[in-house]
């Protein structure tokens, strides 16, 4: 397999493909790399590749006749990649087609940025290693590089080895272990030492499971998992985040449709949807947030049937569910509630159907950052009823979750699907 190294610096390669592994490949004649510098096809005695970018700006932009004259000179490209933060993120399903190939090209750019009229002239890949910016396109390339040549055949030597490591299979590696058996009072794990093959196997596979699901779980979004493997995964713990969650819906003070502040009447359908919710999620409790006695009355009654009267034992599931509701007077009482029954004191979070544009208005919060919350404290994610919650609810909140569709004009959705939506954008198995 041939590598094409499209760069301004190819001494950059020499170490990190020159040693190990990589050396033994390119000795034995399963790998080679053709290194290809533009400098070499300019036609200005500094050998100039870059210019100012048109549009003014900082920094300077590669020329495309010199990259355009070093990709002509490859005979064989392949398959083009061209290192960006633009591109599709790199996996190791990338790995495994590009190892299929008899060549690739990678482009390794420089300084701002490479001319956008080469995408149009060459079926140019982008492609990016994370989120982040290197000073160029090399470092990048040759992670790809070896991640690839290790998959052709021969290359590691066993040929099950490259197949058994972390990602190969959508999950992360399970722990090894080897001599001594023991090393200040830490000890292998027994089932390694049984001799019986097929239990390690099981061993191994659930550890790879749970590593995944707590370390990296959207990962198995695109996993192949089998029954059993699902039956694992159901027995792991997996409450953590949902623990940590608490929801009020609150019925006062929330605004009408003339912007004022009002009190609205507690729906059947919300206690039992939302808590339903609640309970499907693992969530720590639900609160029905109501000053009024009449309300707090409706709710205590309905909450008496179905925990403790008729409809508990017509319907044990929905007990349940709305065991997890307590009736409180206000946003305070959920907050106390909460520090007794935790031992902390929750961050809150507010909802809102539109974006809050006011000078003062609490921090916008993304749900990565609600999830950084819920693994180290408990959250009160606070709903408004009616129109939505009044600007007093919303000042004394820590953050206002961005809208579901923040970016649309049409933001109408029912307090139940709103609640549903953003709890499963949080807490939602990836599996």
């Amino acid at each position: 397999m041939q590598f094409n190294l499209v760069s301004l610096f190819p001494e950059f390669f020499e170490s990190p493909l020159g040693a190990g592994l990589m050396a033994r490949a390119v000795d034995s004649g399963l790998v080679a790399f053709n290194h290809v510098n533009p400098r070499n096809f300019t036609t200005d005695r500094h050998h100039t590749v870059d210019d100012r970018p048109y549009g003014g700006g900082p920094g300077m932009v590669m020329m495309l006749d010199p990259l355009v004259q070093a990709l002509e000179s490859i005979r064989q490209r392949g398959r083009i990649i061209m290192l960006s933060p633009r591109g599709r993120v790199y996996d190791q399903s990338m790995a495994r087609e590009l190892a299929q190939e008899s060549d690739v090209t990678f482009i390794c750019g420089r300084y701002e940025g490479i001319d956008e009229r080469l995408l149009d002239l060459y079926p140019v890949e982008l492609v990016s290693m994370g989120d982040y910016v290197l000073n160029g396109g090399e470092a990048a390339a040759v992670c790809m590089v070896e991640s690839v040549a290790r998959l052709v055949p021969g290359f590691m030597g066993h040929e099950d080895s490259g197949e058994e490591e972390s990602h190969s299979a959508g999950l992360l590696e399970y722990p090894h272990y080897t001599r001594p058996e023991t090393y200040e009072g830490l000890s292998v794990p027994d089932v390694l030492q049984c001799g019986d093959h097929g239990r390690i196997a099981d061993w191994r596979r659930e550890q790879a499971l749970a590593q995944t699901l707590h370390r990296r779980p959207e990962l198995l979004d695109g996993t192949c998992l089998s029954q059993e493997d699902i039956d694992v995964l159901c027995g792991l713990d997996r409450t953590t985040l949902g623990r940590n969650l608490y929801i009020a819906l609150t019925h006062y003070p929330v605004l009408n449709k003339f912007g004022e502040k009002v009190a609205v009447s507690l729906t059947n359908l919300d206690v039992h949807d939302i808590s339903r919710v609640s309970r499907s999620y693992n969530a720590g409790g639900f609160y029905a947030v109501t000053p009024i006695e009449d309300q707090k009355a409706l709710a205590n009654s309905l909450l008496s049937h179905w925990i403790g009267g008729p409809g508990a034992r017509a319907n044990p599931d929905r007990a349940e569910a709305l065991s997890l509701v307590r009736v409180v007077d206000d946003i305070a009482s959920a907050v106390l509630d909460i520090e007794r029954r935790t031992g902390q004191s929750p961050v809150l979070a507010a909802t809102s159907a539109k974006l809050d544009r006011r000078k003062k208005a609490p921090a916008p919060l993304r749900y990565q950052d609600v999830r950084k919350w819920l693994k180290e404290k408990p959250v009160l994610l606070i709903f408004g009823t009616g129109h939505g919650l009044s600007e007093e609810v919303v000042d004394q909140s820590d953050g206002v979750l961005r809208p579901i569709r923040y970016l649309d004009e049409y933001n109408h959705l029912s307090v139940r699907s709103a609640v549903t939506i953003t709890v499963d954008r949080l807490l939602a198995d990836v599996f």
